[in-house]
C-alpha cells in the first residue's frame, strides 16, 4: 500500500527487512508513528530547557505542541489503538498479562490527555497575563516527556509483537485495511512537517 511505504519512508531506525515485515502487520504503522512522536517529544524537552534558561514561554509552540499531540499521537495514533486493535484484542482471550498491559496503556492514554489539556489551559492564562502558568507549561512538558518514551517502549518491546500471536494472517489484514482507512481522516505529511519546524527551532 503506499499508506504504508509513505510512513516507512519516514523510518530510518528499521532495516529493510524490517520494514517490510511491519509493512505487512497492523502494528506497523504504529511502530512507525512512535518515532515522529519521539521527535516531537525531543524538541518539547529542548523548548523545556529554553524556557528554564530564558524565564519565558513561546505560546506559539506550545499551541504547536497541543495540536501534535491531540491530533496526531491521540486522535490519529491512539485512536487507530484503540478503536481497532484494542477492540479486536477484547474479542481473544489473551493471558493476564497482555490484559493488564492493554489495561494500562488505555489509562496512560488518559492520563497524556488531561495533561495535555492542563498545558493548553496553563498556555491560554500565559497569554493572559498569568506569567506563573510557565511553571505549570514546564511540569505538564516534563510530564509528557517522561510519559511518552516509557509508554512507547512499553508497546514497542513488551506488548505489540507478543499479542500479534492472537490474530490469524486475515485478521491482520484487515485491521491493517481499517487503520488505512481511518487514516484517511488525518495528513501525516502535515505533522511531519510540524516536527521538522519544531527542531528547527533548535539547530
Amino acid at each position: 500500500m503506499a499508506w504504508n511505504r509513505t510512513l516507512l519512508d519516514f523510518s530510518p531506525r528499521l532495516c529493510v527487512a524490517e520494514k517490510e515485515v511491519f509493512a505487512m502487520m497492523p502494528i506497523g504503522p504504529l511502530m512507525i508513528e512512535h518515532r515522529l512522536i519521539e521527535r516531537m517529544i525531543h524538541s518539547m524537552k529542548k523548548e523545556v530547557a529554553r524556557m528554564k534558561a530564558e524565564r519565558k514561554a513561546d505560546p506559539l509552540f506550545i499551541e504547536t505542541a497541543v495540536d501534535f499531540i491531540k491530533t496526531y499521537a491521540d486522535q490519529c495514533h491512539h485512536g487507530k489503538e484503540e478503536d481497532i486493535l484494542f477492540r479486536e484484542l477484547q474479542k481473544k482471550r489473551m493471558s493476564e498479562d497482555l490484559k493488564g498491559t492493554m489495561n494500562e496503556l488505555v489509562e496512560e492514554h488518559r492520563l497524556g490527555r488531561k495533561t495535555t489539556m492542563e498545558l493548553l489551559e496553563a498556555k491560554e492564562k500565559y497569554q493572559h497575563g498569568d506569567r506563573e502558568a510557565s511553571l505549570t507549561m514546564i511540569a505538564c512538558m516534563e510530564y509528557l516527556a517522561d510519559f511518552y518514551p516509557k509508554h512507547i517502549e512499553k508497546e514497542d518491546k513488551h506488548f505489540f509483537m507478543p499479542v500479534m500471536r492472537y490474530f490469524s494472517r486475515e485478521e491482520k489484514d484487515a485491521m491493517l485495511k481499517e487503520e488505512c482507512e481511518f487514516d484517511r481522516q488525518f495528513v501525516h505529511k502535515r505533522y511531519q512537517e510540524v516536527v521538522r519546524r519544531a527542531e528547527n527551532r533548535f539547530e
